[in-house]
């Protein structure tokens, strides 16, 4: 090539270089942070960290509701003891078969249980039972024998039900990009039973979650929840909640589900009842019966502490305690990685079902929780979510593949709270990232949507999950 034609090629390279006809290179905006995005409820939340982060109150209770929150505390904080037989104690009853000794013991500091460690007292872990059918309420039927929860624990004098262990069996996988996980399948084994062999009857271990927020969703208008049922799917976007319907025990009558794994308590005040009474063999005026099903002689056979063991104050006071718990404001809602991660989340359709902007509506607890603008990330509906969450065991209008959504709010503060980050129904996932791994059923598109991205995109997702 002569020293000329270099030259003009030189010069036409430099000409097309400056050109307006070059791609020009962009940068992608910074998502913003949204008016309010931090309020999970509102203006009742509070900047909190830390250990005590779920065990404030509401701001904005005056000094009588005050004093009953620290009352509720107390009472959710007491250990109860099996019956003595003085009347004038108001601490006694616990048994005769049980889980826990205190609300605490499953919730400790307000928060979520641990899975089952063999050979330890369970802290916030348990095992519902049933055999197929429906009760006369159209709810599980109970185990002959055993009643509908295994009670593993019981006073002197009276025989335990049975004993549960865990083995786990590791899952190998890896996203699309090479990177490599594993995930942990619980295998559950019912040995030492007393009243008659449990094989073959329908199990679903469950891990107990955080209290916070409660009292707003007790608030909640069941159009708040409604609205987002979608029962046949009629948008076609493979999500399709549907709302339990289930027997109310203070009304007597159907009511709409909202608390419970599978949304199968209606109200607040039930769903305490029925701690109290499952889980600590205490009676309530609500359920005033003993957990002691034939042939259990000896439990049927103890001393009561009481008709009924938990009077009707310190059930109100305890529901006040837990109405009024606040849920935390968010945190790092403007970093990068936040953001990114927040519309990914919406993008590959998380927010199918854990939905926000609900609004309360009346309450006969608190007005502080009246017409409040909620972001709990839950639908508050059923959601199948495939063969391998499922625990084969209906529950009123749920199947046995179908959970209710879990509110996300206050999730990122459970390693705080309670020094751990085991998630879903039994703790199997150990992190936020292997409970989105084990989604299946409705949310399997958003999970392999998930497992499509970029490891910065997957990373901003749990951060944002995170910030909750």
């Amino acid at each position: 090539m002569n020293k000329k034609l270099l030259s003009i090629l030189i010069m036409s390279l430099s000409f097309f270089s400056c050109s307006n006809d070059e791609p020009e290179i962009t940068e992608v905006p910074l998502p913003v942070v949204e008016e309010g995005e931090e309020l999970s409820s509102g203006d009742l939340g509070l900047n909190i960290t830390g250990s005590d982060a779920f065990g404030f109150s509401l701001f904005g209770l005056d000094v009588s509701g005050i004093s009953q929150f620290q009352q509720g505390n107390s009472l959710f904080n007491q250990s109860w003891v099996m019956a003595t037989g003085d009347a004038t104690r108001m601490d006694d009853g616990l048994g005769p078969t049980f889980n826990a000794i205190s609300c605490s013991s499953c919730h400790f500091a307000d928060g979520r249980g641990r899975p089952l460690v063999n050979g330890q007292n369970s802290n916030g872990f348990l095992v519902r039972l049933s055999i197929p059918g429906q009760d006369e309420f159209g709810g599980p039927l109970g185990v002959p024998g055993y009643g509908g929860q295994l009670q593993d624990l019981a006073i002197d004098g009276v025989t335990a039900e049975a004993k549960v262990t865990v083995t786990y069996e590791n899952i190998d996988g890896s996203y699309p990009d090479g990177t490599s996980y594993q995930l942990r399948k619980p295998v559950y084994t019912i040995n030492e039973e007393q009243f008659g062999s449990l094989a073959g009857v329908q199990v679903s271990p469950r891990v107990g979650q955080q209290t916070i927020g409660m009292g707003l969703i007790s608030a909640l208008p069941d159009s708040e929840i409604l609205r987002f049922a979608d029962e046949f799917d009629s948008d076609g976007d493979g999500i399709s909640g549907r709302p339990n319907l289930v027997w109310n025990f203070e009304t007597n009558e159907v009511s709409l589900g909202k608390y419970g794994w599978k949304a199968n308590v209606p109200t607040l005040k039930s769903q305490i009842a029925s701690a109290f009474n499952g889980d600590m063999g205490l009676t309530t005026s609500v359920f005033s019966n003993q957990d002691c099903p034939s042939p259990q002689q000896d439990c049927i056979d103890s001393p009561s502490g009481g008709t009924p063991e938990v009077s009707d104050d310190q059930l109100e006071k305890v529901l006040f305690y837990q109405a009024t718990l606040v849920v935390p404001n968010r945190r790092n809602v403007s970093d990068e990685s936040v953001l990114f991660g927040r519309d990914t989340f919406r993008e590959i359709n998380c927010i199918g079902c854990h939905a926000v902007n609900q609004v309360t509506s009346s309450s006969t607890i608190s007005p502080l929780l009246e017409n409040v603008t909620i972001r709990p990330y839950s639908d508050f509906l059923l959601h199948d979510m495939g063969a391998d969450l499922a625990d084969g065991r209906p529950d009123f209008v749920a199947n046995g593949t179908e959970w209710r959504t879990q509110p996300l709010w206050g999730i990122g503060l459970i390693s705080d709270v309670n020094d751990h980050t085991f998630l879903l129904h039994d703790g199997r996932a150990r992190n936020i990232e292997e409970a989105i791994l084990w989604h299946g059923g409705e949310a399997q598109r958003s999970k392999e949507a998930f497992m499509e991205l970029t490891a910065e995109q997957r990373q901003q997702v749990l951060d944002f999950v995170n910030s909750l």
